[in-house]
């Protein structure tokens, strides 16, 4: 190894990459630690900050790379810049603003890196979320109800343009119809041509001789709306339905949010539900389980007859196909499983007693 780059800077190390690594890895580990050491960044460290530029600033290059390898980081770096910035004889720093934006993502944004246009202030509405209460027939066959909503609408007199009917709408004098302004501003790097919303147009670029009277120049403003919506059978406790543009209004020409509806099933006294399957039982007596029968019980379309025979115990389940709840969005139904319950009878008479001692029961 050369002598000099022994008593130098080992740039390799200060940006935490092996010395064969390729240009992109070197570039990738400037932008991590460009992002972790930068002074406005709770972890900022100015001093380790220009290192780390000085650093990149040779093994970014692939022809200084090669003279660093060669002879050290005392060579003469004086000639060309680096892939972000080179610091001049001003004092002020020099940018690559493609590669800045890049590097500084967020700070890009905020000192003006993206070209000087200005940002639009189209915005899409806040989603809405209601819990809706529903019966346990209704979950089941499906309901149409109506939804009331206090929400941000689009302004109904000036149609979301925040003007007054009529009023004369021109282009912004301050930022001539681009929504931004450009300042220079003093930074650690020197001097940086930074974007800011205009403040007399907002952003928007346009200025009105008179705002909406309804909604304040806002283009947007609070009001209750009523729909109403269907509820497709075999939805379920808990399960939501997405209702597209329900939401809130978007600003200046934004699309509206989603509208959400969680629904909450009230509990039924007679069915169990478990997905598309109902559950209920039925208690008979002794002699009719020994016996056998036909019995009336509730369904969920009504009431139906079904055959019990002789010898059934107690805990005994039929199934009977279809008789459940339809499937959402699909085709079919579930199943209705009804368990039966043997009755035990209690508070025997003596002949009672002795008729089931008799039958050996």
């Amino acid at each position: 190894m050369h002598k000099n780059k022994i008593m130098g800077k080992d740039f390799y190390k200060i940006l935490g990459v092996e010395k064969n690594a390729s240009q992109e890895e070197v570039k990738k580990a400037f932008r991590k630690k460009a992002h972790e050491y930068h002074p406005d960044k709770p972890t900022g460290n100015e001093a380790k900050f220009k290192e780390i530029n000085e650093a990149y600033q040779v093994l970014g290059d692939p022809k200084k790379r090669v003279q660093y390898d060669q002879f050290g980081s005392n060579f003469d770096q004086a000639r060309g810049g680096f892939g972000g910035f080179s610091q001049g004889a001003n004092g002020n720093y020099e940018f690559d603003l493609n590669d800045l934006g890049d590097i500084f993502g967020g700070f890009g944004d905020m000192f003006g890196f993206g070209g000087g246009k200005g940002r639009s202030k189209t915005r899409q509405g806040n989603d809405i979320e209601v819990i809706m209460v529903i019966d346990f027939n209704e979950a089941v066959f499906g309901v149409e109800k109506e939804v009331s909503l206090n929400k941000t609408v689009t302004c109904e007199k000036c149609h979301g343009n925040g003007a007054e009917p009529g009023s004369k709408i021109d282009t912004c004098n301050t930022c001539k119809g681009t929504g931004r302004i450009i300042r220079m501003q003093r930074t650690i790097l020197g001097n940086v041509q930074t974007q800011a919303t205009c403040p007399d147009c907002g952003g928007e670029g346009k200025t009105y001789s008179q705002k909406c009277t309804q909604c304040g120049g806002a283009g947007l403003h609070k009001k209750i709306v009523n729909f109403k919506v269907k509820i497709p059978a075999g939805i379920n406790n808990g399960e939501t339905i997405r209702l597209s543009g329900q939401g809130e209004a978007g600003s200046h020409g934004g699309p509206a949010g989603d509208l959400y509806l969680q629904m909450k099933v009230n509990p039924s006294k007679i069915f169990k539900r478990e997905g598309y399957n109902l559950f209920s039982s039925v208690e008979i007596g002794m002699v009719e389980a020994a016996l056998g029968t036909k019995i009336e019980v509730e369904g969920i379309d009504g009431n139906f007859s079904i055959k019990i025979p002789e010898g059934t115990q107690s805990g005994k389940e039929f199934i009977f196909k279809g008789k459940g709840v339809p499937k959402l969005n699909s085709h079919g139904r579930g199943d209705h499983i009804i368990k039966v319950i043997v009755k035990t009878p209690t508070n025997l008479s003596r002949k009672q007693r002795q008729l089931l001692e008799d039958l050996g029961l």
